[in-house]
């Protein structure tokens, strides 16, 4: 396998600068809160982050912000401009009418119509976010039961990821460590199936597929989607665990191997994040807005975090 180093060097194939396009060096991404469903948090707020999808943005250079839920629309607004991308985090609420919908129908709308007026701003969807990102494309909820709670699997990537984003300049050994190894980490109960996908116009129009798996019962889900023109990506999997996520009866895989691929992945996302101009209109506003201003309660004694900053 090629050294950790060397694979660090190749993301600078990923950026934009060799096209001439200025990059932002201080990317600032939103990452969404997630409402409360776990009555363990009940005491602690009404909506919540996992400190593992902070961890995993800032180990790639990116500063973070919290969108929190039930705010007005303009605030939303105000805010996209003034940050250079979103993560969707996993989670259990209702793909259609909750706070959590809500909210990323705002920041999905408007990163579709920035990235169709020239104006780039990715979107990074993991587990419940992938979800929720068919969701929105779909206009419906689409997904099937899929038994694939608490597994790590291999991906079965598609012909697509020669030609993608994602994946198109990553080293040929962790493309070989992704379809061979068991460094993806899987905790839903539901998917989409590549028949609702094809069966699905707005999807299949949509979206490319990059990857599939079967779950314990063989039903084969999707795994891994990039918009075609767009800067939105989904996995259906979770890349934060393999390295800010510990308890012992999880299936976080910890390999050298795992810590390789959740690197690359936040790298690629945050790389993505550089190419947004978005600022904030002062250095005041910024500070005020990052998540530097709340304080990470400890949580691994009563959940699959070590930590989660609640609002």
């Amino acid at each position: 396998m090629a050294p950790l180093s060397l694979a660090l060097l190749l993301f600078g194939w990923l950026l934009p600068g060799a096209a001439g396009t200025e990059l932002n060096n201080r990317p600032i991404i939103g990452i969404v809160a997630q409402e409360v469903t776990d009555k363990e948090f009940f005491p602690f707020g009404a909506t919540y982050i996992a400190d593992s999808y902070v961890k995993f943005l800032e180990s790639a250079g990116s500063r973070v912000v919290p969108i929190r839920l039930n705010l007005p629309e303009e605030e939303y607004r105000k805010l996209f401009k003034s940050i250079n991308g979103v993560l969707f985090p996993g989670g259990s609420v209702d793909l259609q009418v909750s706070s959590f919908s809500r909210t990323t129908r705002i920041f999905y709308k408007l990163a579709v119509e920035a990235s169709s007026s020239g104006h780039y701003f990715p979107i990074w969807g993991t587990c419940m976010g992938f979800q929720i990102l068919t969701a929105l494309t779909a206009g419906a909820d689409l997904l099937s039961a899929t038994a694939a709670e608490n597994i790590s699997l291999p991906l079965n990537l598609t012909d697509e990821v020669a030609s993608s984003r994602m994946f198109h300049h990553a080293p040929p050994d962790l493309l070989r460590v992704l379809s061979q190894e068991r460094v993806t980490a899987n905790f839903h109960h539901f998917g989409l199936t590549p028949e609702t996908f094809r069966a699905n116009k707005k999807l299949s129009e949509f979206y490319r597929v990059l990857s599939t798996n079967r779950d314990t019962n063989g039903v084969e889900f999707i795994s891994t989607i990039e918009a075609r023109n767009h800067p939105i990506y989904g996995v259906q999997w979770h890349p934060e665990v393999n390295r800010f996520q510990w308890r012992s009866d999880m299936s976080y895989p910890h390999s050298a191997n795992a810590i390789w691929t959740s690197q690359y992945f936040a790298d690629f996302f945050v790389n993505e994040a550089r190419k947004s101009q978005n600022h904030f209109l002062s250095e005041e506003e910024e500070n005020a807005a990052l998540i530097y201003n709340w304080t990470p309660t400890y949580t691994a004694n009563i959940s699959g975090y070590e930590q989660a900053y609640f609002f």
